[in-house]
């Protein structure tokens, strides 16, 4: 059995949860989110605790449990607490800073790139060299942030990029001068 799948969910005060159809609607505080769950699963919402079961122990129902638990899960934490991840910009040059709704970033390139925040995201920039996404969904802040990542990566000879704070980034040895 498992072990995810097993643990009940438990709903915070404020939070108002509903299964009908095939599609698990959260509503909390900070927004609602809404979550098609596969049909072989059966979610239960017995008070305030929702209850993921399986009718077998087929190999695809044992992986879709654990998943669709974990997707609940988010979604009541993302309605409560909300989602957050933080990169930062390290290079000679390289900033970063908010124009309205826009995130525009010199990264080296010969043209500013810029990126907007969307209806469920809203970006921070607290100093030059860092950037803070937030959003209520788990998925669309990773998304986002990778995206955002994805305008320049680190490079692994000076570190020069934008990283997630606290991520390492491998560093490699130049070309060997003459001896």
């Amino acid at each position: 059995m498992s072990r995810i799948g097993r643990k009940p969910i438990n709903i915070p005060a404020g939070v108002e949860a509903k299964f009908e159809n095939g599609v698990m609607t959260v509503k909390g505080p900070k927004g609602q989110l809404t979550q098609a769950i596969n049909p072989a699963m059966t979610v239960e919402i017995n008070g305030p605790v929702i209850e993921v079961k399986r009718p077998n122990d087929d190999k695809e129902n044992r992986s879709l449990h654990g998943l669709t638990r974990t997707l609940i899960a988010n979604m009541v934490t993302g309605v409560t607490e909300g989602y957050k991840k933080e990169l930062e910009v390290q290079g000679v040059g390289y900033r970063v800073q908010k124009q309205g709704k826009k995130l525009v970033m010199n990264l080296g390139y010969s043209h500013t790139v810029e990126m907007e925040d969307t209806a469920d995201i809203t970006i921070e920039v607290p100093n030059p060299n860092s950037i803070i996404i937030n959003g209520i969904d788990k998925q669309k802040v990773g998304q986002f942030a990778a995206e955002v990542r994805e305008k320049r990566p680190p490079e692994p000879y000076k570190g020069k990029g934008i990283r997630y704070v606290g991520e390492y980034v491998r560093r490699k040895e130049g070309k060997a001068g003459k001896a």
